[in-house]
């Protein structure tokens, strides 16, 4: 019995939004249009439920290139209209489009001159006479048996809300850079946003010998830095090789003498590399292409000498992958 109900509950929201598709008509345009040329914000507003979801809405237009914000009607009447500017456009969200919080602001709302956005399924509604473009959000059933509780009928709003969204997004040219400079704590925004620069490590940390330089000496600067890595440099301090943990391994079933070689005579030439401005992602990519955990750090392509090295542990600790 649980498992046919919820079943049940998901063939009513799935058929709901079906039925939304072809109401995406002219007024879901002039929506569109009306949110493209506002010169202020979207201020979205509703009660209990409804709120709940223009809360959500609010959140993904401002994550989406489209600023936003919502506005509680119930504080809106004791105050909170004074965020509200002129150039703002309303979003307004009830599903018997009769709320008594909503339809007490519709007045204000009106006389400021803002346009208004209905999202209401109840075409003959206060909320629907009183809106410049009205888009119909209503269902034939509730998933709730008794009808009683909003259920179908917010996730068709929550739909209609992506639609705009999204809409806007391609309109307005929203790449992922622009959602990464919105979401600088998150994984993305990490990955689009952190360079190679950012992580890399440089100076002093930079573990560099020379090529006549003895071994004993290499793997002191190996340890002292900490990146199980050296580059190798000639005298005009060009990027001529890297000793790595692997090199080691086999440099030791070369040499009986090992300490006393050169760096230049273990190292492998040709080390990989990558420019400073890089993305980070980027440098993780160059890793797994080459099955290497360290990249060395050049402030442009064709320049010699290396400026820093970045370690795939670096771009573990800062979530890069």
């Amino acid at each position: 019995m649980i498992i046919k109900r919820a079943k049940q509950v998901l063939q009513i929201e799935a058929k709901a939004i079906e039925r939304l598709i072809g109401r995406i008509n002219e007024q879901f345009v002039q929506a569109v249009e009306l949110i493209l040329a506002c010169e202020g914000k979207v201020v979205v507003t509703g009660v209990g439920k409804s709120g709940i979801i223009g809360q959500k809405i609010a959140s993904t237009l401002a994550s989406t290139g489209t600023p936003a914000f919502f506005l509680h009607p119930t504080e809106g009447i004791h105050g909170d209209l004074g965020m509200l500017e002129k150039k703002d456009i309303v979003v307004a969200i009830s599903n018997s489009g009769e709320t008594d919080e909503l339809s007490q602001i519709l007045p204000l709302i009106k006389r400021y001159g803002n346009k208004l956005i209905a999202l209401t399924g109840k075409a003959n509604s206060t909320l629907a006479r009183a809106g410049d473009v009205v888009l119909d959000v209503s269902v034939e059933e509730e998933a709730c048996p008794l009808g009683l509780a909003p259920t179908a009928s917010t996730t068709v709003t929550l739909a209609m809300g992506d639609a705009l969204a999204v809409a806007l997004l391609e309109k307005r040219g929203f790449n992922k850079e622009d959602f990464a400079i919105r979401h600088p704590g998150g994984k993305l925004g990490r990955r689009l946003l952190l360079k190679v620069r950012d992580l890399m490590h440089e100076g002093d940390e930079l573990p560099m010998v020379y090529e006549e330089t003895l071994m004993k000496g290499a793997l002191l600067e190996i340890t002292s830095k900490r990146l199980g890595v050296t580059g190798v440099m000639n005298k005009r301090h060009e990027l001529v090789g890297v000793i790595t943990d692997g090199d080691l391994r086999r440099a030791l079933e070369r040499y009986t003498d090992l300490l006393e070689r050169t760096a230049g005579e273990v190292m492998t030439k040709n080390p990989k590399r990558i420019e400073a401005d890089i993305l980070a992602a980027q440098a993780v990519q160059r890793m797994e292409e080459h099955a290497i955990t360290s990249l060395f750090v050049f402030d442009k392509v064709g320049e010699k000498t290396p400026r820093g090295i970045i370690h795939l542990h670096d771009l573990l600790k800062a979530g890069v992958v």
